[in-house]
């Protein structure tokens, strides 16, 4: 079996040795213990998480790669099932390349005999599978039975991304399997083998984004990690390394995101900063061009998407520049397939389908020819499997923002409901109808899916991205009659008399992303002067519970003495929970408030660590 094995390390050492980038390594070298999901872990979007958290760790316990699946102290026993969590773009996949091409190099984790790596992407493209079949499709260098992992001691099964896999995991119906040779629905099995009823002596690992992950029991969790973001010096490295030949440009490019205080947070996720910092550079290599009306530094998370789609529809990738014709049928075909890949990636997003195969192509008639365009690159990956290849947008983002635009420019024309595929529904006319059905749908689901879709959506309809886009995928100045309406419908979003919620919160990014900041900016220079109390109505709380993610005046401390009532009070909870330092003086609580903030206090999200 010597020789069989040896070619499975070379087979692995070869897959994962592309395109490992060395920048940004060392942070996934380290990896944090974490007790289990939080509660936004579960309910938010990825987005959302890490606006809230602000980008800061949750724990200060971590675990070096190379002891992840060893035991914690002499007595106790390596865990089975290891579960690493980590938002969109992060670097789970990154991850798990990082650590198998360690393993087939033998620099670490040499206890393992066998490590048999394997997505979900490649998963979804069997209807039914045997855990014999299973292993094979890891290994296929090892032929002979008994001589095949299944067997060996120690092994380690990699499955990543279950939040890619078509199929949720139904834990409560597992038809319990113990025949490895029997084939069976694959999320079936992956059940199984979770449980143990399947390959119990291999040990697995499985990587997600926070909020599949909870489809797991955390009783059958063995042990939890968490990927962290970018650190300050870490962005520095990362960005260093997107322009590798520019360090002036990536100094200039980090000044801009670190004057930005929500970009700087959501930039600790390297595949979000490699977005905006791309972004960010195509603006300042055209900020002098006096062709360009716009020379508005991109701020908004709409206006970073504008300037990407635009540098990629234009094939600019600050490189060579082309003849003018050739550009102009390149942008054509460009916003042909922006047009089909948007209603996929809407489509997708409602279906909460992240990862595409050409059947799915075919049937929303996206070319597969045109897929080989530099522009497809940018947006769409594609990776080869045995049965069909897997597309997917380069991050969930770049599919949110095809999604709206694909929405905006259909809603204009649209009779039917758009968020029901069939086409079959109420007539529904007019693009403001459409809009209001977006923000009712954003505000019902239940994990906040449409979030990000919605601020875009609202962002399209902002000056500045209509000025840039306008004659590439928008018309001139078409917005100006939608605006100050759909600003009234988001408003209604704010005006629950309960809790301020999270999509609450979400609405009032999506103002901002409109460039409706007057709520916004009352409440923020009420709390500059001390003059909040009295003001606090449902719509001003929500401002507040957007301001304390936001705003420069909450970042040393949260000053909210003589403002609070009971009521305003308890509808800010979880909003609380997230500053670090909170200053409530002078509020003549009762005891109930503070039997209110005494459960805030032993929350597992709770970051408070001053509170005065």
């Amino acid at each position: 079996a010597e020789p069989m094995v040896q070619k499975h390390l070379e087979s692995l050492q070869s897959s994962c040795g592309n395109g490992l980038e060395t920048g940004a390594l060392q942070r996934l070298t380290n990896l944090l213990l974490v007790e289990g999901l939080t509660d936004i872990q579960q309910k938010e979007h990825d987005i959302l998480q890490v606006e809230t958290t602000k980008g800061l760790p949750s724990t200060s316990r971590t675990i070096p790669l190379e002891k992840l699946f060893l035991p914690l102290s002499k007595v106790s026993i390596p865990p089975r099932i290891s579960v690493t969590i980590g938002v969109a773009g992060i670097g789970k996949s990154t991850l798990v390349k990082l650590f198998v091409c360690g393993w087939a190099k033998g620099e670490i984790s040499r206890d393992i005999l066998f490590v048999l790596p394997l997505t979900f992407k490649e998963l979804n493209t069997h209807e039914k599978l045997s855990a014999e079949r299973l292993l094979c499709s890891a290994c296929p260098h090892i032929t002979a039975p008994g001589s095949g992992p299944a067997g060996a001691a120690r092994t380690l099964l990699i499955l990543d991304g279950l939040d890619e896999f078509k199929t949720p995991l139904d834990f409560s119906n597992t038809v319990v399997c113990t025949d490895p040779k029997k084939e069976i629905q694959v999320d079936n099995l992956i059940t199984n083998i979770i449980r143990g009823n399947l390959l119990q002596e291999a040990s697995v690992w499985v990587t997600s984004r926070p909020a599949a992950a909870g489809q797991i029991p955390s009783g059958l969790v063995d042990r939890m990690t968490e990927i962290r973001g970018l650190g300050a010096a870490e962005m520095k490295d990362f960005l260093d390394h997107v322009f590798l030949d520019n360090k002036d440009l990536s100094s200039q490019v980090l000044q801009h995101i670190r004057a930005n205080r929500s970009l700087h947070v959501l930039c600790t996720i390297p595949g979000f900063c490699r977005i905006s910092a791309s972004s960010i550079a195509y603006f300042l290599k055209h900020s002098n061009d006096q062709s360009q009306e716009a020379t508005v530094v991109p701020t908004t998370l709409s206006e970073i998407y504008s300037y990407y789609f635009k540098m990629a529809l234009s094939g600019d990738w600050l490189e060579k520049p082309r003849e003018a014709l050739r550009i102009e049928q390149a942008v054509n075909t460009s916003k042909k397939l922006v047009g089909s890949l948007g209603r996929l990636a809407f489509y997708g997003l409602l279906w909460r389908k992240h990862v595409f195969y050409e059947q799915d192509m075919k049937a929303h008639g996206i070319d597969l020819s045109l897929l080989h365009s530099g522009l497809s690159t940018r947006l769409l990956l594609k990776e080869d499997m045995p049965a069909s290849p897997a597309y997917y947008f380069s991050h969930l983002t770049i599919q949110e923002f095809l999604a709206a635009l694909y929405y905006y420019t259909a809603a204009k024309r649209a009779i039917f409901d758009l968020f029901v595929e069939s086409g079959v529904s109420w007539p529904k006319l007019g693009f403001l109808s459409h809009f209001r059905s977006a923000v009712q749908r954003a505000l019902q689901a239940e994990d906040g899916q449409l979030d990000i879709f919605m601020r875009f959506l609202s962002g399209l309809l902002s000056p500045p991205v209509n000025r840039l886009l306008s004659g590439w995928l928008l018309l001139k100045d078409e917005h100006g009659g939608w605006r100050s309406q759909a600003v009234g419908a988001l408003q209604g979003c704010l005006q629950a008399e309960h809790a301020v919620s999270w999509r609450a919160v979400n609405a009032m990014r999506c103002l901002h992303e409109l460039q409706h900041t007057d709520t916004a900016q009352a409440v923020e220079e009420a709390m500059r002067s001390g003059t909040l109390a009295g003001m606090l109505t449902p719509m001003n709380c929500s401002a507040l519970a957007y301001l304390l993610q936001v705003s420069d005046v909450c970042l040393e401390e949260t000053n909210l003495s003589s403002c609070l009532t009971y009521n305003v009070c308890k509808s800010l909870l979880s909003q609380l929970l997230f500053c670090h330092s909170l200053r409530l003086d002078n509020n003549q609580f009762k005891d109930d408030v503070m039997e209110l903030l005494g459960s805030v206090l032993s929350g597992k999200d709770c970051q408070i660590q001053r509170l005065r």
